[in-house]
């Protein structure tokens, strides 16, 4: 589990200083802007997933331990969140966050960009059914959306935005000092139009020039099945619109799953208690039992023992993005009344005269899950 160190040429005991320093070098020799090779866009979407991972603490700890299926499933479906590989587009923002561009590092700037609109984040709570199924959501978001009167820009209707005056529209200012070693031009983004480049001399009425307004939208999410507590869904500029007809920002559905009594999750597979009285262990007895498919016909075995586990093959869940499911695990407990009436002592103390002693040592239970698992 050392992909993401290779990558970025750390030891695993990196600190977050040196990952940071490891993939600010690359990533200035793999950008694209700057490296035309036909790998470059490849290697600097790679290496910027691995310095995603690696500078936070808790997604590093999960990686250490679990690899990528730490992460939050190795695959993915359509819109799905939890692990993923960057996209060029979310690669480039992860450095323009963290270093500001080539401009930034090399004391210069360039007309500002567009402020893309902000991520929305939702909380969509299902059932483990659902869960087992995948579901669907209609969601009621309020929002920024592009104000329909200017059409995003922000100009009253028969006006547009005209060149700013004071840096002429290349969105920069610059000014020169003198020093004892000699002259210096720094540059910074025009306090007038910040960085666009244009001023609104005629703001829309509507949206006093911003080019969006608040409104109300619903739409329609679709999780797929397999999910797991705190994955989360990313679509895709659903997000609140940019100012001025920028790209609008993302929506983010944060998954939470309500308990189900019944079960207890581990992974893509369900345990459930199953209390037996001990003639019904001694005896055998058949048995309808819940799962997430419906429920299922089972038949204990005569003699079955305190603590067995009996594998349901493919009646867990399913597992997210794969094909095939987990399985249910039925963990046996065998109830002992705790109060007896005269008859039931008198027939207790006719079967001790019958009974054969118990063996001296059984499997824990963690054993018996090993084994049953590995069936």
């Amino acid at each position: 589990m050392s992909e993401y160190y290779d990558l970025l040429g750390v030891s695993r005991d990196a600190s977050e200083a040196d990952v940071k320093k490891a993939y600010r070098k690359l990533a200035m020799e793999y950008h694209p802007d700057r490296n035309a090779a036909a790998d470059a866009e490849q290697k600097f979407k790679e290496i910027t997933e691995a310095y995603e991972v690696l500078k936070d603490p808790e997604k590093r700890a999960r990686y250490d331990r679990y690899g990528k299926s730490g992460l939050g499933g190795a695959g993915s479906s359509p819109g799905y969140h939890g692990f993923h590989h960057v996209d060029l587009t979310e690669a480039l923002n992860i450095f323009m966050r963290d270093f500001g561009g080539f401009e930034s590092l090399f004391g210069q700037a360039s007309r500002s960009e567009p402020h893309r609109g902000q991520d929305i984040r939702v909380s969509v709570k299902i059932t483990l059914h659902e869960v087992a199924t995948g579901a669907k959501r209609t969601i009621k978001l309020k929002t920024l959306d592009r104000c329909a009167t200017c059409e995003g820009t922000g100009a009253r209707k028969g006006t547009k935005p005209v060149s700013c005056g004071t840096c002429g529209g290349s969105g920069e200012v610059r000014r020169a000092a003198r020093s004892m070693f000699g002259q210096f031009v720094s540059v910074s983004p025009c306090p007038t139009c910040a960085g666009e480049g244009t001023v609104i001399g005629a703001p829309c009425d509507d949206c006093h020039g911003e080019g969006r307004v608040r409104a109300e939208k619903t739409v329609q999410v679709d999780i797929p099945a397999g999910v797991s507590e705190n994955n989360y869904l990313t679509l895709r500029n659903l997000g609140a619109v940019g100012s001025r007809n920028a790209p609008p920002g993302d929506l983010l559905v944060m998954i939470e799953i309500k308990d189900d009594e019944r079960f207890e999750r581990d992974g893509d597979n369900l345990v459930m208690d199953l209390p037996l009285s001990f003639s019904q262990a001694a005896l055998g007895i058949a048995f309808t039992v819940p799962t997430p498919h419906g429920d299922e016909r089972i038949t204990i075995p005569a003699g079955t023992q305190g603590g067995t586990i009996l594998k349901l093959r493919g009646k867990g869940l399913p597992r997210l993005g794969q094909a095939g499911r987990g399985d249910m695990l039925l963990r046996v407990h065998v109830w002992t009344p705790e109060s007896l009436s005269e008859e039931q002592t008198r027939l207790f103390k006719e079967l001790s005269r019958h009974e054969g002693d118990p063996p001296k040592r059984a499997a824990g239970f963690w054993s018996k899950l090993k084994e049953a698992l590995g069936a």
